[in-house]
């Protein structure tokens, strides 16, 4: 039997790396200066000896003192490691709202500042490059479009890469576990909140948090490491394709993409063989980036694929495919990007329907949602979760493919297309679940995606619904991949809620988080010729 090993965040693997190094205590600690006066806690680790070295940062939300483990790989390698608290955070000056737009390309520049501080300091060699997990990789996000001077490279694991879709409102739908959960959890002042709250469309606020719209300016090349169950699984990949295709020249074709199985935090549920991981997917080697860039002026580069990518399969099931690391010179690889028709016996198949007027309905009530069972979560239940306890629900529509008589590889973006209307709600949410069904009946979360009504156009402006009226909708599920194994079944579940990962759709037509009234919705799906809706897999050949 093959060793196999729990899905888990590479948050988690590099946390557990360190833990097993003696950490170090800084050399100084000092407050750093920013543009507008307000001073930064900073702790600079410098190596033992005499001399200039080239530095790496981290700026981070969660306290700057436990990062020890790594600033001794870091010395060890011969690079000084700063470490600092973002503004209104533990030692630091300021407030912390909103949280990260200080770091980026706007009025505050935190992340600049302090990279220009860091290169001017007598200890520093003039290179800087900066690592961050999380928060901090989203801190790195946000600083690279302001372009510090002296800013070499990046390695990047798990970050948005446009705030408002995909951290606060996916699909136009507020991620209620994520957002309170994080900003609650972790004490962040109650402006932040409020201010997620008072933008639920995508406006000028939010404009100054989408990464994507500025990757034009980014001019460093960057490592992005990221998770097919990470909730933030979109934002490494666009993050990525943005930038290798449309950064400035320091950028463009320079960066790199590995991508694994594993999530946010950690997931007993299915368990993946433990394959050999390529280097440069592999986070216990982080420094060897820096080696590339910092050290031998990108010698090295072409020998790191451009895309690593993990393809999941059944862990039973040795004979099948799967479970393997693959590369590819560009993302997406190349797919059949093929429609399964919903059919109103229960049925998912290659088959359009033909018949007209065909349809499923059910009753949404926004105080008995369906509940979250896995998925990409930060705080609650997250991963490949069995999802046979919610789908007998009457507000639940499964529609299941036979059994596959051979393996399937998707690899890639996932979408459905929806036609629905809602009796009398203006406004209401569609859900869609892809699962993997094993032969022993589990269902197996595979992706999940959710489309508020209002914003069926755009996530720009709120356009309610006329009650009756049939409407088309896409459902985005993010990405992934994985072989459905001879023997399987490919599921698809379209509900209306998935709480408390998605704050439920009061059906008003008022804006989440407004339950003075709610209504009951009776929503329909349309199942016809005229409406043949489907979702949209990346089938690659085999």
């Amino acid at each position: 039997m093959r060793k196999r090993i729990v899905i888990t965040t590479i948050t988690l693997v590099i946390a557990l790396i360190a833990a097993t190094i003696s950490c170090a205590e800084p050399t100084l600690t000092i407050m750093v200066p920013m543009r507008d006066g307000v001073k930064l806690a900073t702790d600079v680790y410098l190596p033992e000896g005499e001399g200039t070295w080239p530095a790496i940062l981290i700026r981070t939300p969660y306290g700057k003192s436990g990062v020890g483990g790594f600033a001794t790989q870091a010395n060890q390698r011969g690079y000084v490691f700063v470490s600092q608290d973002f503004r209104g955070r533990f030692d630091s000056e300021g407030v912390d709202y909103p949280v990260f737009l200080h770091g980026g390309w706007g009025e505050h520049q935190d992340g600049y500042d302090t990279v220009e501080w860091i290169a001017a300091q007598k200890w520093c060699d003039g290179k800087v490059g900066g690592v961050g997990i999380s928060a901090p990789a989203i801190d790195l996000n946000m600083m690279a479009p302001s372009r510090p001077p002296h800013l070499v490279c990046q390695y990047v694991v798990v970050a948005f890469s446009s705030m408002y879709h995909q951290c606060v409102y996916q699909g136009g739908a507020f991620r209620k576990s994520l957002m309170e959960g994080w900003l609650n959890g972790n004490k962040f002042a109650p402006e932040n909140l409020s201010l997620c709250r008072a933008h639920p469309d995508y406006d000028d606020f939010w404009k100054d948090f989408d990464c994507e719209r500025v990757a034009n300016r980014v001019n460093v090349p960057v490592m992005f490491l990221g998770g097919w169950y990470d909730i933030f699984c979109a934002g490494t990949i666009n993050s990525f394709t943005t930038i290798q295709k449309n950064g400035d020249e320091g950028a463009r074709g320079k960066c790199r993409l590995a991508m694994e199985a594993y999530g946010h935090g950690r997931s007993d549920d299915v368990v993946f063989p433990d394959n050999a991981r390529p280097k440069f997917a592999n986070p216990s080697n982080w420094l060897d980036w820096f080696d590339i860039w910092m050290k031998n002026d990108g010698e090295g580069i072409d020998e790191i694929p451009v895309v690593q990518y993990f393809v999941m399969g059944d862990p039973n099931d040795p004979d099948m495919p799967g479970n393997v690391w693959k590369t590819a010179d560009d993302w997406p690889v190349p797919a059949n990007v093929t429609p399964f028709y919903f059919i109103s016996d229960g049925t998912l198949r290659l088959q359009s329907p033909k018949e007209s007027d065909v349809s499923l309905s059910y009753k949404y009530d926004p105080k008995d949602p369906v509940p979250t069972l896995g998925g990409a979560n930060l705080i609650i239940t997250k991963g490949p979760k069995d999802q046979r306890p919610i789908e007998n629900r009457p507000d639940v529509l499964l529609f299941t493919s036979d059994e596959l008589k051979n393996p399937m590889e998707i690899t890639g973006s996932v979408k459905v297309k929806l036609w629905a209307s809602s009796g009398t709600a203006t406004d209401t949410d569609f859900t869609a679940k892809l699962c993997d069904v094993y032969p022993d009946g589990r269902s197996i979360l595979v992706l999940d995606g959710i489309i508020c009504a209002r914003h069926r156009n755009s996530m720009e402006k709120s356009e309610l619904m006329e009650p009756g009226k049939i409407y088309e909708f896409e459902i985005d599920l993010w990405s992934t991949s994985l072989v459905f194994s001879s023997g399987h079944r490919i599921r698809v579940a379209i509900s209306s809620s998935n709480s408390p990962r998605f704050e439920p759709n009061p059906n008003t037509g008022k804006p989440s988080g407004r339950y003075d009234e709610t209504e009951v919705a009776t929503n329909t799906i349309y199942l016809d010729a005229e409406h043949p809706s489907h979702i949209l897999l990346p089938v690659v050949s085999r």
